[in-house]
């Protein structure tokens, strides 16, 4: 049947396709293993201690430290995947501002630029990941 499978031939044998998927699953045991074993060395960006805290204070408890490791692994991708997105915000909010490329201004266009994260290009970022975030009123 064309559309199934997109055009993928995959014969009907269970023998192959039960060892196959025994081979995966020992493979990816294999793989996660590892990866326990590297976080045991690795020391995150976000601390221990503080990824700990915030876990006792949502309700979660672990006698385990490579779980509080692993979730400050987490924790800091999230972090630099929204700084990352907040950064690319930026740089087209301020590409939109000075016009266009082909528009040279001297020696300073080929200098590297400072960025400044704001609510501008946060709120987006978050926003993306499924977390509003609104600035008070009271804030100019």
């Amino acid at each position: 049947m064309i559309g199934t499978n997109f055009g993928i031939y995959r014969p009907n044998t269970t023998n192959t396709t039960s060892q196959q998927s025994q081979q995966t699953q020992q493979q990816e045991t294999t793989q996660l293993s590892d990866f326990i074993l590297q976080l045991e060395d690795y020391i995150p960006t976000v601390p221990d201690a503080v990824t700990a805290f915030y876990l006792n204070s949502a309700g979660f408890e672990s006698s385990d430290p490579r779980i509080v490791r692993l979730i400050s692994v987490a924790t800091q991708k999230f972090i630099s995947d929204v700084a990352n997105d907040a950064l690319q915000n930026c740089k087209t909010r301020t590409s939109n501002q000075n016009g266009p490329q082909g528009t040279s201004r001297g020696p300073k266009m080929n200098k590297e630029r400072k960025y400044t994260m704001t609510m501008e290009d946060l709120a987006p970022a978050l926003a993306d990941y499924g977390v509003t975030v609104r600035k008070a009123q009271y804030f100019p």
